[in-house]
């Protein structure tokens, strides 16, 4: 099929002409629409739909398909017998829009939270996916839950293809095992999986000590994506080694006992469209003349860091690299103002409560240091900011900074891309990002070396205007051309090639 450009018609479209009589299947862990209580009588109840890339990109293929979306159900009242039925399935999108598809949910204990998600998937797979210096820990218990869990979503997921043929394409690292099982209960299935994460070398994944189960429930999919080369490569290195698979190099195909994986990259994106439209909004240009007066940005430049605190996203060099800007130039002390916002994110593990006071404990520094009565060069915005906030700041940052550690893709560069309307601003990103490989017009940085990143930093601010602007056209481009719905669409479209096969 030729398209010149992908969209969420072409998408929607590709699904219902393609899919046949397959039934479409997506796994999550997060799931596209919340239900939580209003009140503690229990009597109201309101639906969320959570924003972000994945429920942007898969939503308009559950709706062309008609299929269901399997996920936990997180909410208060994802439960409520007004709202699911016995299968603990309900029908999306909610009213006033007709509803289109199936959310199945999979009920989760607390005691499964703790062992599945917050350990195994985010204290064992995240720090040894994420090449930040970071230890793993292995706890058995954790493991086991992890392996609960993924047969909990198996069981459901099986339930609900029944007889029916199914195509099956399942989100991200907390779900290792769960195309193997499908596979071993239905070797008819069709399934793919997109891990959203890095993938390590060998000498770094052996450390697992269940390295051969995860590498085995992984080579149940027909379709392993993720986002980089560099990343199938590591994948196919470990399944060499690992298991001794069959690995088919010029082709990215791996065969194992019979079975074969194809192994794709497929670069995540934003739906650049919407955002470039959102951004040149009347309410952004209100709420960007509400920042300016609050961050008094007359005659001085802004810089932005917008990340959840999380240990990969290189916040403390970042921050670090600031203060040997300032040092290194202190004319600009006065005249640069930098904004981190970002919420604090999985706070009952440990690593995550040290990261956040690092940070704190940085920037209350920087501001005592360098800080004056009427400017300080640190603004913490931790607050949940609204998406008109987070466009009004894209929009007035003269440099925004992406300084990851180790990243699978990094959707904050690409949204700032999206964002500059004006087609202005500088990015000053990390060269362990996924985004480094497409958006070679950024100032790139390696994030350790804090006297480079302070020199990318006066760099930034000094940038002419027209540089900035060739600059930005060409990422934009790129954003524009290599949008969610060519990631999405071309990743269900190899899928449904191999179905046909």
């Amino acid at each position: 099929m030729v398209r010149t450009r992908w969209s969420k018609d072409s998408l929607y479209n590709l699904v219902e002409t393609e899919l046949g009589d397959s039934l479409f299947i997506v796994v999550s862990n997060r799931e596209p629409y919340v239900h939580a209580y209003t009140s503690e009588s229990g009597q109201q109840i309101k639906v969320t739909h959570p924003v972000g890339g994945l429920t942007e990109a898969l939503d308009p293929v559950m709706r062309a398909a008609g299929g269901t979306w399997v996920a936990w159900g997180s909410g208060d009242a994802d439960f409520d017998e007004k709202i699911v039925d016995k299968d603990q399935r309900v029908m999306v999108p909610p009213p006033p829009e007709e509803s289109r598809y199936a959310l199945r949910r999979v009920k989760l204990t607390e005691s499964d939270v703790a062992g599945f998600y917050l350990g195994f998937a985010n204290e064992s797979l995240w720090p040894l996916c994420h090449v930040t210096f970071t230890p793993p820990d292995y706890r058995e218990d954790w493991w086991h839950t992890y392996q609960k869990v993924n047969r909990y979503f198996a069981d459901s997921v099986l339930r609900e293809i029944g007889n029916r043929k199914a195509v099956v394409l399942v989100q991200d690292y907390h779900f290792a095992l769960l195309s193997h099982y499908l596979k071993e209960s239905n070797p008819d299935l069709t399934v793919g999986q997109f891990w959203h994460i890095p993938w390590p070398d060998y000498e770094a994944f052996r450390t697992c000590p269940w390295n051969e189960e995860i590498i085995t429930g992984m080579l149940g999919n027909d379709l392993m994506g993720f986002h980089i080369r560099d990343f199938c490569n590591n994948f196919l290195d470990n399944a060499a080694r690992v298991l001794g698979a069959e690995i088919d190099r010029e082709n990215a195909i791996i065969t194992y006992r019979g079975n074969t994986t194809e192994v794709r990259p497929f670069p995540i994106s934003v739906d650049f469209d919407s955002l470039n439209t959102q951004a040149g909004m009347e309410e952004v240009e209100q709420e960007m003349e509400k920042l300016r007066k609050e961050l008094d940005l007359d005659g001085k430049c802004l810089g932005v860091g917008m990340d959840r605190m999380d240990y990969t996203k290189g916040i403390p060099e970042r921050l670090m690299a600031l203060d040997k800007f300032f040092e290194d130039n202190p004319e600009y002390r006065g005249k640069v103002v930098f904004v981190q916002a970002g919420m604090p994110s999985r706070t009952q593990i440990d690593t995550y409560k040290q990261i956040g006071q690092r940070i704190d404990d940085l920037m209350d520094g920087l501001n005592e240091k360098y800080g004056t009565g009427s400017w300080k060069p640190v603004v913490a915005m931790t607050r949940q900011l609204s998406p008109v906030t987070l466009h009004a700041l894209r929009r007035l940052a003269n440099f925004c900074v992406v300084s990851s550690l180790h990243d699978g893709m990094n959707l904050v560069a690409k949204e700032y891309a999206a964002s500059r309307v004006d087609g202005d601003g500088v990015l000053i990103l990390s060269k362990f990002t996924g985004a480094a490989v497409e958006m070679k017009d950024s100032l790139l940085i390696n994030p350790y070396d804090i006297g480079d990143f302070a020199f990318k930093i006066k760099e930034a601010v000094e940038m002419p205007e027209s540089e900035r602007r060739r600059r930005m056209k060409n990422m934009r481009a790129i954003v524009s051309e290599n949008n969610i719905y060519k990631w999405a669409g071309t990743m269900v479209s190899r899928l449904m090639e191999i179905t046909g096969k």
